[in-house]
């Protein structure tokens, strides 16, 4: 099992419920209200409190006043770090007229795929450039020297500077 699905399988078995405070303002992703306890060092006891949090919805399901289940996922961008998981009580429109929310296993499928033709982009883009990649031995090893993130110009001129030492390599043989 990799280390990123034995990490969402222990982050998956703590869910939160939450309340939709703010949707279809930014794209597939909600703003939830959630309870909390704060700590009152003064009187030292805690007090129910509220947050808000930023969570990806990634079929856009959610309308504001549902109340959803959500858990910690994979971090979708700079503040979005939780994901829907269930809509528990809907508001408004029923469920049966929303796109339904996927599932974990989907989830992932969609995030492998998109992994999978990202890194297919990448191959071809280094191989119309030239330079010779380096298959890494196992799936572990995510970065070969030649697959980091360089520009266009970048990898050219490490084209032409082993073309350079191939040259030599070779007139030196002879």
């Amino acid at each position: 099992m990799s280390h990123q699905v034995q990490k969402l399988a222990a982050s998956a078995s703590r869910q939160i419920n939450a309340v939709v405070v703010s949707s279809g303002l930014m794209n597939k992703t909600v703003k939830v209200r959630i309870g909390v306890q704060k700590w009152n060092k003064h009187i030292q006891k805690d007090f129910n409190h509220t947050s808000h949090l930023l969570v990806h919805d990634p079929a856009s399901s959610l309308r504001t006043g549902d109340i959803i289940s959500i858990s910690p996922g994979w971090r979708t961008s700079k503040n979005v770090h939780h994901v829907v998981r269930e809509i528990i009580a809907p508001f408004g429109e029923p469920i049966e007229g929303r796109p339904p929310v996927p599932s974990e296993e989907e989830r992932m499928a969609v995030r492998e795929a998109k992994k999978a033709a990202k890194q297919e982009r990448r191959r071809v883009r280094i191989e119309s450039v030239g330079v010779e990649v380096e298959t890494p031995a196992d799936e572990t090893q995510e970065k070969t020297r030649a697959t980091k993130r360089q520009s266009p110009r970048r990898l050219e001129r490490s084209r032409v500077y082993w073309e350079k030492k191939v040259a030599e390599k070779e007139s030196a043989e002879k």
